[in-house]
C-alpha cells in the first residue's frame, strides 16, 4: 500500500487517541523553501517550456498516487516516477549525449497528506540529476523538505545548476 497509507493509518490511531497531528514543518520551517530562484545559474527560455511541461504533466496524474516527481529534457517527457521513486527514475534518465539539459519536477502528489509527508531533495539529488544529465530541480513552494542546503546549493553552483521553487 506504501508509506502514505502507512502514515495515514498512524494519524488515524493518533486520531482516536485524541492526538492531532500538525505540519511537520511548524517547529523546521527552515527545512522548506519559497518560491524563488536559490542558485546563481538561472532556468533559460528552454529550461522554462521544460518546467512547464513537468509541472502540466504533474497536474494531469490524478490516477497515479505515486507520482511526485517526473523528468523533462527538450520539451519531451523523459520518465515519470513510479513506485521506484525519484532515485530509480534518475538512475534510468542518464545520458552521455546530453549535459546539463532538463530538469526534474518535484511536487507532492495529489492526495499527499502535505502535514507529514513532503518531497525531499538533498545533495543525493542533485548528485543524480547532474549524473542523468539534467541542468536544474524544480520543487513547490513550500510544500517541499530540503536537506544539505547549503553544501547542495553549493554542488549546484559548482556544477552550473539551477534550483527553482515554484
Amino acid at each position: 500500500m506504501g508509506d502514505a497509507a502507512l502514515l495515514k493509518e498512524i494519524i488515524n490511531i493518533f486520531k482516536k487517541e485524541k492526538i492531532s497531528t500538525i505540519n511537520s514543518l511548524t517547529f523546521n520551517p527552515e527545512l522548506t523553501l519559497k518560491k524563488g530562484n536559490y542558485t546563481t545559474e538561472k532556468p533559460n527560455k528552454e529550461d522554462i517550456i521544460d518546467i512547464k511541461k513537468g509541472i502540466l504533466t504533474l497536474n494531469n496524474l490524478n490516477n497515479y498516487n505515486f507520482t511526485q516527481a517526473v523528468v523533462v529534457r527538450n520539451a519531451k517527457l523523459l520518465a515519470i516516477e513510479s513506485k521506484g521513486g525519484t532515485e530509480k527514475m534518475l538512475e534510468k534518465c542518464k545520458s552521455l549525449k546530453f549535459r546539463n539539459k532538463g530538469v526534474l519536477v518535484k511536487f507532492p502528489k495529489k492526495k499527499q497528506d502535505l502535514r507529514i509527508d513532503l518531497p525531499t531533495i538533498g545533495i543525493k539529488t542533485f548528485i543524480q540529476c547532474r549524473l542523468a544529465g539534467l541542468k536544474g530541480i524544480v520543487l513547490k513552494n513550500k510544500q517541499n523538505i530540503f536537506l544539505d542546503k547549503s553544501k547542495s546549493i553549493t554542488y549546484a553552483n559548482k556544477n552550473k545548476m539551477f534550483l527553482r521553487v515554484e
